[in-house]
């Protein structure tokens, strides 16, 4: 099937919000990172390599079994010479094999190694992972629900996670790395061209999993700087906290529209008398607060206790707004 058969389609399911790149093969989403094209041409070489051979064992099968069919009863009573080694067929099976091995191991282990090993002068990002969505920290103490990062430069993820497995992929740039509980991982890559790539979880890690989506914003080093500079400046109105809800993540979890979803709707809960698992409560400003910094403390009746604690990742102002927002929605 050709790439302008299947583009409708990929069209019509992607959302119309995330304009990712059209791949530029049938078989990979699009290159858009200096390693991504050692990735694909390993891929290839032992794609190809495994289709070659085992149409050859195939082949070889369906002529043996018609040379050596069954010709009639007289034919199979005959008795036949017995032979139980040839030393020829296993010196060719074991040495026609073994350049393509030896290549496979030199440049996957060269791959391996220009993955693992990060230039100096790499800007460093850190990466949390929770349930279910990513927060990106820069230098500067710049955070934030989507990726920045400028072209053309060398960029290393430090990756954690604060509950369970996470694994972050970015298919574009043929990276993935997991995000493990109680320590750092880390990957590199370098993009090549300005756009968004979809990033997204590779670890099944519960409930909202298929949901812990971001994405990657490659853009010029210019438009890069200002985004850093711009990125503390906080609205604590309504508006800056829906900006805010929706940057961190947490429709995910909450919807605006009176239903469930992991966890209770933000629609008319300004006020609302709550039933806990361990009394009432009114929601008020100090509730939302403790709800976002000790989200265990008070669980609300017939929802899991499954919300993370943002504390260090909001500033005040930060949690001001979202409770702004929250009193708006009724």
């Amino acid at each position: 099937m050709s790439n302008a058969l299947i583009a409708p389609l990929v069209a019509a399911l992607q959302p119309a919000a995330t304009p990712f790149p059209e791949s530029d093969s049938f078989w990979m989403p699009k290159s858009a990172s200096t390693g991504a094209g050692d990735v694909d041409s390993l891929y290839f070489f032992i794609y190809w390599t495994s289709v070659v051979s085992v149409a050859a064992v195939v082949l070889a099968m369906v002529y043996l079994i018609w040379k050596f069919r069954s010709k009639g009863r007289s034919a199979s009573d005959r008795a036949q010479s017995q032979h139980d080694h040839s030393t020829a067929m296993e010196v060719v099976w074991s040495v026609l094999p073994l350049p393509f091995v030896i290549a496979m191991f030199y440049f996957g282990f060269k791959g391996f190694v220009d993955l693992r090993t990060p230039p100096k002068g790499s800007a460093e990002v850190h990466v949390t992972g929770q349930k279910w969505s990513w927060s990106f920290t820069h230098k500067g103490g710049c955070n934030d629900n989507v990726l920045h990062v400028p072209v053309n430069k060398p960029v290393r993820l430090v990756i954690s996670s604060m509950d369970v497995l996470h694994s972050v992929w970015v298919p574009n740039f043929r990276v993935k790395m997991d995000a493990v509980p109680g320590r750092y991982t880390d990957l590199w890559f370098t993009a090549t061209e300005t756009g968004e790539f979809p990033l997204e979880c590779a670890e099944y890690c519960g409930t909202s999993h298929s949901n812990m989506l971001s994405k990657v914003i490659v853009e010029s080093q210019d438009a890069y700087d200002t985004y850093l500079s711009e990125c503390g400046k906080v609205d604590i109105s309504a508006e800056g906290g829906k900006v805010l809800f929706e940057k961190k993540g947490c429709p995910t979890c909450h919807s605006i529209d009176g239903s469930p979803k992991v966890g209770p709707s933000m629609k008319s809960l300004w006020g609302k008398e709550e039933t806990l698992t361990s009394g009432t409560a009114k929601v008020d400003e100090n509730y939302i607060r403790e709800s976002i910094l000790e989200p265990q403390a008070k669980v609300v009746q017939g929802f899991p206790p499954a919300m993370p604690t943002y504390k260090g990742q909001l500033s005040d102002d930060e949690i001001t707004a979202l409770i702004e927002y929250i009193k708006s929605l009724k």
